[in-house]
């Protein structure tokens, strides 16, 4: 068993532990911590074969799945960089992240390859001349094999056929727990996505963490409907694996009382959900009239959810023990937790910090206010990122005099307890994806029929949060406008960045300055 625990150390200490024992369940099957580690060991030996060096960054565009699991803790294995790609993004979204932190190969299937062909490099014999942020290697799971030319390009090799002849031994990567080992993306200020990076200290720590409170072991099986992608839901992963524990895919929660029978049948011990993930449990599915015997606790973090959805929560999957926390992409997920005895008393609070975390609300020079005062959350431990990649001046607005600032707003009461009451920066929170209204609005923008537009967050029964667009138009497009915006932002937005509503208005509020005031919208 290795000394320095490292993140792809969970999948190979447990293998060593728990060799023959259900680690992943998927698509019907369960498969052992003993086979998944061999696939991860032999996939981490053919990256290397295959030119992967130290710190080379690999993206991940795959589903929860049993690929994404091998593929995730293989590369980590390799010495390779992460980098988790949302499926539901557009070729350019892929292309910018691909482009801004130098993603060397890809992991990906047939279904998602074909979203991405545009970005890919010709053939490699006919070129070297390949701007420098097309993947050199596109390694795609597919038993099938692919479709007509595809089959004979030399920048793709098929899996898991490629790797079959590897040894399933550890690669011999040498790396300490200050070595990066993902960088996650999440939506930044200027309307472009920024890479978080985490250290293997970074996501170690707070695995730790939040395996202490949950009080995690070998005996817990997770239910995972949330994405791998996603900060949240890669926490389901990494701390399951780091206590020997069972993680259960389920990606059909378009079927929520699927996911509900899945439950009762794999015989879960955790629920791990978003705001939007409750609301559509409760309004969409039969939860109400269910009994889970095995269930012992359910999360939510990803965004506020109101305490009236909360206590619906709490008393619809009791007597599991409901726990709301709190975090951020930068603290490699969970910065805070409320313990369920203390959900009755404390309503709306996100609790207190997590082991091994200072939390406060903070002045401008990052020191602590005292109760009932408003100031910026921030935190500090070693589960903060070192800052975002490749931007240099948006790391310096948010890591600041040794405190990460959350551009959240809070108050901390007299007994300690931290309430959420406001946002520092424009972000939406989608069911749990965090979105600028830039980004949005300038795709908006790009409508040869706009003159203005400004996008806020409403509230939504199901998401938590929706984009509404209001905008001025150019005389005469009046008319279908609203229907003409969302087909011409499918083509430019992933589908959860499309405003819910339009509204159309002559001109838009504006202070002394020129600046659109979104407060005087909504």
């Amino acid at each position: 068993m290795s000394h320095t625990k490292l993140v792809h150390s969970f999948i190979g200490d447990s293998a060593e532990l728990f060799s023959t024992k259900h680690a992943l369940y998927t698509q019907g099957k369960w498969h052992t911590y003993g086979d998944l580690n061999n696939k991860a060991n032999q996939l981490a030996n053919l990256l290397i074969k295959r030119g992967l060096q130290k710190g080379d960054r690999v993206a991940l565009l795959l589903e929860n799945s049993m690929e994404y699991v091998a593929s995730y803790y293989a590369i980590l294995k390799a010495g390779g960089i992460t980098v988790a790609l949302n499926t539901e993004n557009t070729a350019d979204d892929i292309a910018y992240i691909v482009q801004d932190c130098g993603v060397r190969y890809i992991a990906t299937n047939p279904r998602l390859l074909t979203k991405i062909m545009s970005i890919l490099p010709k053939q490699v014999a006919e070129t070297r001349e390949r701007p420098e942020f097309s993947p050199e290697m596109v390694y795609v799971w597919s038993d099938a094999g692919l479709p007509g030319p595809l089959d004979i390009r030399k920048d793709i090799l098929l899996l898991p056929g490629a790797m079959m002849d590897e040894l399933a031994t550890p690669p011999e990567a040498r790396l300490i727990d200050l070595d990066i080992a993902s960088i996650v993306y999440t939506s930044g200020s200027t309307g472009k996505p920024r890479g978080a990076v985490l250290s293997h200290l970074n996501i170690v720590a707070n695995t730790r963490s939040i395996a202490d409170y949950l009080g995690l072991c070998h005996a817990d099986r997770i239910m995972a409907v949330l994405p791998f992608y996603y900060i949240y839901g890669k926490s389901l992963l990494n701390t399951h694996f780091f206590a020997g524990g069972s993680v259960v895919i389920d990606n059909r929660f378009l079927y929520p009382n699927v996911i509900l029978q899945t439950m009762k049948e794999q015989e879960v011990t955790g629920f791990a959900g978003v705001p939007s993930t409750f609301t559509i449990l409760l309004s969409r599915s039969n939860l109400r009239s269910q009994a889970f015997p095995k269930l012992r606790y359910v999360t939510q973090a990803g965004g506020a959810m109101a305490p009236a959805v909360q206590k619906e929560i709490a008393e619809a999957f009791a007597p599991a023990k409901l726990f709301i926390m709190y975090g951020a992409t930068e603290a490699s997920a969970r910065l805070s937790y409320l313990e369920p005895a203390d959900l009755p008393g404390k309503w709306g609070s996100i609790g207190k910090a997590i082991p091994n975390v200072d939390l406060y609300c903070a002045d401008e020079s990052g020191r602590p206010l005292a109760s009932n005062i408003e100031g910026e959350i921030v935190a500090r431990g070693s589960n903060i990122m070192s800052g975002y990649w490749n931007h240099p001046e948006e790391t310096e607005k948010v890591l600041k005099n040794g405190l990460y600032y959350t551009g959240d707003i809070g108050r901390t009461d007299e007994e300690g307890f931290i309430f959420v009451v406001g946002r520092t920066k424009d972000m939406i929170k989608i069911g749990g994806n965090r979105v600028s209204a830039k980004e949005i609005e300038e795709a908006i923008h790009e409508h040869p029929a706009i003159i203005e537009v400004a996008v806020v967050g409403i509230q939504d029964e199901v998401l938590g949060e929706a984009p509404r667009a209001f905008v001025v138009v150019k005389e005469g497009y009046q008319g279908k406008i609203k229907e003409e915006l969302v087909e011409f932002l499918k083509e430019r937005l992933a589908f959860y960045k499309i405003p819910k509503s339009f509204e159309i208005r002559d001109s838009l509020p504006k202070n002394e300055s020129g600046k659109i005031q979104k407060l005087k919208l909504g």
